[in-house]
């Protein structure tokens, strides 16, 4: 049986994009952090035998998932699968929504329900994750409510005031499973790296072109501050193919040329945005 970690505990997003991407019949272990969930999976480093591991990256709403993207530059495990989970947040808790004046939730989900929040004068509290934020609330007075899921609200046998709280109703996150094992190429590929160029005048242009003479289709390029070195940044780029295909194997050996590192993140089937 899989055995995968994700962040934050049972009744998590992130433990329902692992179910999505693997089917019910898995095992899953919540971590902390985004560092110690990669580390979950690397079997010199965790005594759970965890076999895979599952980041949200990126939210069609708030945007990149900055801290994940920090900690998977670090790590050797390699993205073997991507999902996409739609995301419906509920404000959950025992008092009227009349009666709420502080709401509890991660940073992102704060930010995609900015609007409610907004609308209804509550103040914010950030948490380490949504579900953790309605057992944070649980026995605390009717004043207090968090956003998550209706897992959560079952799990944690907290009620639902209000569903639907999203700015926007479209609201998706896109998660990456990390494995020890790469991918093969499967025909309907997608790969992501994360690279930091040279300071010198047109290295990142050199960098574009190259992917453009190769009619190579990028469909996400991004900066993230090095946390190393101020006033320097990585780009988290993914693009179309397999990075076990000679021509794209020829691309990232060109790109390498003009920069100061390059990380090949991994290689694996686009996922439908269902």
């Amino acid at each position: 049986m899989k055995k995968v970690s994700y962040q934050g505990v049972q009744g998590a997003y992130s433990q329902s994009a692992a179910k999505k991407f693997f089917g019910e019949e898995i095992d899953t272990y919540g971590i902390d952090t985004f560092e110690e969930v990669l580390k979950s999976a690397i079997p010199d480093e965790s005594p759970t035998d965890v076999n895979h591991c599952i980041l949200p990256v990126e939210n069609s709403i708030e945007g990149t998932v900055g801290q994940s993207i920090d900690e998977i530059v670090k790590t050797d495990l390699y993205a073997i699968g991507e999902v996409y989970l739609k995301v419906e947040h509920c404000l959950i808790g025992r008092g009227k929504l009349n009666e709420v004046t502080i709401v509890y939730s991660h940073p992102q989900a704060l930010g995609q329900c900015s609007n409610f929040i907004k609308e209804h004068n509550l103040k914010t509290v950030p948490t380490y994750d949504t579900a953790g934020s309605v057992e944070i609330i649980k026995n605390l007075e009717n004043n207090c409510a968090a956003i998550a899921s209706n897992l959560a609200s079952n799990l944690y046998d907290v009620p639902i005031i209000k569903e639907g709280i999203s700015n926007n109703a479209n609201n998706f996150t896109r998660f990456l499973v990390f494995s020890q094992e790469k991918t093969i190429e499967s025909g309907n590929d997608k790969t992501s790296i994360i690279f930091s160029v040279k300071h010198e005048p047109g290295a990142l242009y050199q960098i574009l072109k190259e992917f453009n003479d190769n009619d190579i289709n990028l469909t996400k390029i991004e900066s993230r501050p090095n946390k190393n070195t101020n006033w320097e940044y990585n780009f988290f780029v993914d693009f179309l193919g397999h990075s076990s295909n000679s021509k794209i194997k020829s691309v990232l050996d060109n790109i390498e040329k003009n920069t100061i590192f390059l990380k090949i993140i991994g290689s694996y089937p686009i996922a439908e945005l269902d």
